[in-house]
């Protein structure tokens, strides 16, 4: 499971939160790791963090309310700081699995005298995806083969990187999108101790 920490368009103190609330998941759920981290500038803490988990922390999904006067204001009335945890869908991993059909037939074209009568062409079925690929340019089976399995490889690093850029757009329209209020766990102080 894969969760975003964010801080949304908050305040310095919104930006101290993600980095109280990564610190306080990790002592609750010592099996998170930490995936990537953006450094807030001013507060030392970090406008999101994204993190793994292999335990299922869906109940934590949507606003973390911590109350506290703001460190770095001291005469601001508001304590009341709101972080966001979205759940960002995993990529989809593209099977590199072999599971590949492999079909041959008769080249057309211009060729020589194995055109038509000898079967040089290629036809690669990438069965978990259905992806096929050809090829014919080739006068051997095998230079084909070779230059089919090149074709589809090159596909599926082109999908895997579609589906991470996909997550990514994700997790950014997640790191603007907080409601405030509502809160599913409530901290407060400097401890950011939780409040049952």
């Amino acid at each position: 499971m894969i969760l975003q920490i964010s801080s949304g368009q908050g305040p310095a103190e919104c930006e101290l939160a993600v980095s109280k609330l990564y610190d306080a998941l990790k002592r609750e759920y010592p099996d998170i790791t930490m995936l990537s981290c953006h450094k807030s500038r001013l507060s030392g803490g970090c406008t999101s963090i994204l993190l793994s988990a292999r335990s299922d922390l869906s109940e934590l999904e949507g606003s973390i309310q911590w109350i506290c006067k703001s460190p770095f204001r001291p005469k601001n009335k508001r304590k009341n700081w709101f972080v966001d945890v979205s759940i960002i869908p995993e990529a989809r991993r593209i099977s590199r699995k072999q599971e590949i059909r492999f079909e041959r037939f008769h080249s057309g074209g211009n060729g020589g005298q194995n055109v038509n009568k000898v079967e040089t062409g290629v036809r690669l079925v990438h069965i978990p995806t259905g992806i096929t690929v050809t090829s014919t340019s080739e006068r051997s089976q095998l230079a084909n083969r070779r230059d089919a399995m090149n074709k589809l490889n090159a596909i599926l690093e082109q999908k895997e990187a579609e589906e991470r850029q996909k997550q990514v757009k994700t997790a950014w329209q997640e790191h603007t999108h907080i409601v405030r209020g509502n809160a599913v766990r409530v901290y407060e102080g400097m401890e950011f101790r939780r409040k049952v």
